[in-house]
């Protein structure tokens, strides 16, 4: 029997939601034609959802999740949709959410790093975030980290929520992906970029830790103003801008680095993919991750990685990169100048990290979702 699903897809142009999103949607497009789905998306969404099958259709809606109407009016128009189960694939559940329904957690970064308000309206939001989840038919955890701060910081039982891993985008480790050097050249070309560079990209917001990996950047291309190579090193930022966050740039100009860093924002698919190969190592200090997608993106095509020893990303790079402190300058500088300067190590993070980008797949994780939808609507029946 085919069950109706709706997916909450409104943040599907976001950096790491929207990616989210996009590839479980398409992915489920795939292996799943008996279901009847629907997509709540905004206005002008319909290019990002185009070549599903017949069994998707969208449904417009214009208020965003952090809409003061939200708790409210949304619940009221999925109810006229008529859905068997309802996926909220971020964990902002409206306090009068229809049921069933499930919800995807990525992190609890909202609480635990980028919370200003009072103590009082901390236990608030708390027992709202908690509310929505034990109200859940089944909650989604995209790594064991985050189902662990699931239970340590909301009370959630462990028995409540599922891990399932997120994946990289099947085009990072397609064959046909790889770039030609020249292809390669005019798109660094057009950004004025050259080797060698150091990558990173993501948000940078506080537990990014982007001013430390900025410090340890200029740590490490002071010890080889003198290398043929690296004396020219420069760091690239991609994924947001600087203006909201003065800490970063405070880091820039106490480090003298002004210009040797460059943030670029968000940019397209191609040319993100181009830096990552292009990249003479990519480096993920952050604090904090519910997974921590962007190593395996850069593992995918084939560039080396230093990543932090904390939070998900042991669980999600493995033995594939060199791990550091986060909250030691010293400690990333020296995972840089490791992968930059030992050959052989280089081969092997290259080799072990392609194998470890391939352990994940979105086909694996649609699956997984899909057996939750049916354990979900069958225990209505």
């Amino acid at each position: 029997m085919s069950s109706h699903i709706v997916i909450d897809a409104r943040r599907i142009r976001d950096f790491g939601i929207g990616s989210y999103i996009r590839s479980l949607v398409h992915e489920l497009g795939s292996i799943d034609p008996r279901n009847r789905y629907t997509l709540v998306s905004r206005p002008g969404d319909a290019r990002t959802l185009a070549g599903l099958p017949e069994n998707f259709r969208t449904a417009v809606y214009s208020l965003s999740d952090t809409h003061a109407l939200n708790h409210v009016a949304f619940p009221a128009f999925l109810r006229r949709l008529t859905p068997d189960l309802v996926h909220i694939p971020l964990n902002r559940v409206p306090l009068l959410m229809i049921r069933p329904y499930v919800v995807t957690v990525h992190d609890l970064s909202s609480l635990l790093f980028e919370f200003h308000g009072s103590d009082s309206h901390m236990k608030l939001l708390r027992g709202i975030y908690r509310r929505g989840l034990l109200r859940a038919s089944r909650v989604i955890s995209v790594s064991e980290a985050t189902r662990r701060d699931l239970h340590d910081v909301l009370g959630i039982p462990f028995e409540h929520v599922r891990r399932v891993y997120e994946a990289p985008d099947p085009e990072f480790l397609a064959a046909s992906g790889r770039m030609g050097d020249e292809e390669k050249q005019r798109i660094l070309e057009r950004y004025q970029i050259s080797y060698p560079f150091l990558l990173y990209a993501g948000n940078i917001r506080p537990h990014k830790n982007v001013p430390r990996l900025v410090e340890a950047f200029a740590v490490v291309r002071d010890q080889l103003s003198s290398h043929p190579i690296y004396k020219d090193l420069r760091l690239i930022i991609i994924g947001d801008t600087i203006s909201q966050y003065p800490s970063v740039r405070q880091a820039v100009i106490k480090s003298r680095a002004e210009a040797v860093v460059r943030f670029l924002g968000f940019v397209p698919f191609d040319t993100l993919r181009c830096f990552y190969q292009s990249a003479a190592a990519f480096v993920f200090v952050s604090r904090y991750e519910g997974f921590g997608l962007p190593p395996l993106e850069a593992m995918a095509c084939g560039t080396p990685v230093v990543a932090s020893n904390v939070s998900s990303l042991p669980e999600v790079v493995g033995d594939s990169a060199v791990q550091v402190n986060p909250e030691n300058v010293f400690e990333i500088a020296r995972g840089i100048k490791e992968v930059l300067l030992d050959d052989d190590l280089r081969a092997t993070l290259i080799r072990c990290g392609l194998d470890q980008a391939r352990r994940f797949s979105w086909e694996r994780t649609a699956r997984e979702v899909l057996e939750i939808y049916r354990e979900a609507c069958e225990a209505v029946e």
